[in-house]
């Protein structure tokens, strides 16, 4: 049994921390603010609550597996999810609009194909599976495998099937999310689909990698959920299974350094000097946060390397 310090309190760690604690180790989360959540927040006024983060749930499943193997609990006993139908309405600047049906490739290839004009749903469903394709391969390694000792094998080949494209002398595969966009679907509408998921993350398309069109299709495959009351209730979901795993919070508690004796983590110091001692460290935050809790920057040397589910590991 190791003692291990998770900071931040982010969903990616209480995931991590409730994963860890049933495996039978001492688990203390350290999050600089008074609540857990993360980005995943909620803001009440005047009897009404909102959510201040996402507010609909694009992959249940990730969610499911986690509450099985944490408590043999189906999600459904913790939550209540309700499918959105139609996912989404777009109107896009020539004046069409589509609604999108949920998890139902032939039904949005119907769709587009009546509002845009024939052909074009049939376009974008050939898309859908290349797409799928990029989510096989990136599936197990990503999602459901440990860490590769070598993990940056993952950023050597491109994923994503994109189909040969002549340009000039020279035949190409799409290496981007826009390039995909201009070689293979040929539609500015459709173009405007495919981009529109990359900016709802927070990506530009120019440089996303083409792998990224695993988004469409996870909408697709998977279906788009809404947590009743919010994504908060699935916040608090995790941090009661968390509670119950004996997961150990310490709130206002800001990490600002990462300690290391011996080349390997040895605990956090928090802003008011107090040092934690521990065997292991999982970092919730931000990549280039760590860079500097650790006073050295993320180089791919596998001292410092991405962990599971959003968070990092300092071994």
């Amino acid at each position: 049994m190791a003692r291990i310090a998770v900071t931040g309190a982010g969903m990616g760690a209480l995931a991590a921390a409730a994963r860890l604690a049933v495996a039978g180790h001492r688990v203390t989360v350290y999050e600089r603010t008074d609540t857990y959540g993360g980005a995943v927040r909620r803001f009440e006024r005047d009897g009404f609550a909102f959510d201040t983060g996402p507010g609909l749930l694009p992959l249940p499943a990730v969610w499911r597996d986690l509450f099985l193997k944490t408590g043999k609990e189906p999600l459904e006993d913790l939550v209540e999810l309700v499918q959105v139908d139609p996912s989404s309405r777009h109107l896009f600047a020539d004046g069409t609009q589509v609604a999108v049906p949920n998890a139902s490739r032939a039904g949005v290839v119907s769709a587009l194909d009546e509002a845009l004009g024939a052909g074009v749903g049939q376009r974008w469903g050939d898309f859908l599976v290349r797409a799928r394709e990029a989510w096989d391969r990136t599936r197990r390694p990503l999602l459901e495998e440990p860490l590769w000792p070598n993990w940056q094998v993952l950023a050597e080949r491109e994923p994503y099937p994109a189909v040969p494209h002549k340009r000039l002398l020279r035949t190409r595969r799409a290496t981007t999310l826009a390039e995909v966009a201009e070689w293979e679907l040929r539609d500015d509408r459709l173009t405007a689909l495919l981009t529109g998921h990359a900016l709802a993350h927070g990506l530009d398309p120019r440089t996303t990698p083409a792998s990224a069109a695993v988004l469409p299709y996870l909408e697709h495959a998977f279906g788009t959920w809404y947590v009743h009351g919010g994504i908060r209730e699935l916040a608090r979901a995790v941090y009661e299974r968390c509670v119950r795993r004996r997961v150990e919070f310490v709130f206002g508690a800001e990490v600002t350094r990462i300690t290391v004796k011996d080349g390997r983590a040895a605990g956090v110091e928090l802003a008011d000097g107090t040092v934690a001692e521990a065997d292991h460290v999982v970092a919730g935050v931000d990549p280039a946060l760590l860079g500097r809790l650790t006073d050295r920057p993320l180089d791919g040397t596998g001292d410092v390397r991405p962990g599971a589910r959003g968070a990092a590991r300092l071994t």
